[in-house]
């Protein structure tokens, strides 16, 4: 009798979370991955000398985002940002044309001049930072704070 007393409470709550798997988010079936939820961040131009961002980036916990890295060749340049690449799922990584779904990243690095498309959808709240390896200039590094 005692098995069956549990195992109707079981059931009961099972019902119970799967009738709020019915809430309205406004994502639709595809949830974080929806069209509804992307938003594009601004362009990165990676030029030497110039300053990576015109100002920080604030992310949303659970927003999917798209970023594009185009560099101009002026030069060999990389981000790196070990922390922020670790507080992110990284869904594709597009290359002319060419998408990638990795497991993570540490860094990106163009040795010519191209364009890099990154989507994510931000994760774990706290400070993070994409900087030019190397330098110390604030101007060459984007302060990013997710939410």
């Amino acid at each position: 009798m005692k098995k069956f007393a549990i195992l109707g409470s079981m059931m009961l709550a099972t019902t119970a979370w799967a009738d709020n798997d019915d809430d309205d988010d406004g994502l639709g079936l595809a949830g974080l991955l929806s069209g509804s939820n992307k938003v594009e961040l601004p362009e990165v131009i990676l030029s030497v000398g110039e300053p990576l961002a015109d100002a920080p980036w604030e992310l949303k916990s659970g927003k999917y985002y798209e970023v594009e890295f185009t560099a101009d060749g002026s030069g060999e340049i990389g981000l790196a940002g070990m922390d922020f690449f670790r507080a992110i799922w990284v869904d594709e990584v597009v290359i002319e044309g060419l998408e990638t779904r990795p497991f993570g990243l540490h860094s990106i690095e163009f040795d010519d001049a191209g364009t890099m498309e990154i989507g994510f959808v931000a994760i774990k709240p706290g400070s993070y930072e994409l900087r030019i390896p190397g330098s110390t200039g604030e101007s060459q590094r984007i302060a990013i704070t997710i939410e």
